[in-house]
């Protein structure tokens, strides 16, 4: 494997590993990673749809269901090539005063 796809592997099982733990990842990871991604399609390394299902693999290992299970059958209309749907989940939220105030 080349040491490129390589590192996309690793930093893409981090980001995921992170978030699937339930912890936030700085956006500058993603993004980065995206740039590789990119990268390696431009130089030839992989295509992107071979990047794309290592993306999907990763993310089932990570959080246990499919991208399109979370994101829905048209997730790649939302996130097209080299975007990585990488988002936190949400916080709780409780509202700090009465509404009938």
């Amino acid at each position: 494997m080349h040491r490129l796809i390589e590192t996309i592997d690793q930093r893409l099982v981090a980001l995921l590993s992170q978030l699937a733990a339930g912890l936030d990842a700085p956006p500058g990871h993603r993004l980065r990673l995206e740039g590789l991604m990119e990268a390696a399609v431009l130089l030839e390394i992989a295509s992107a749809a071979e990047l794309r299902a290592l993306l999907e693999g990763r993310y089932r290992e990570a959080f246990g269901r499919s991208l399109e299970d979370d994101l829905g059958e048209d997730w790649l209309a939302f996130f097209p090539f080299p975007q990585i749907p990488a988002m936190a989940r949400r916080a709780p939220v409780f509202p700090s005063t009465r509404d009938d105030l």
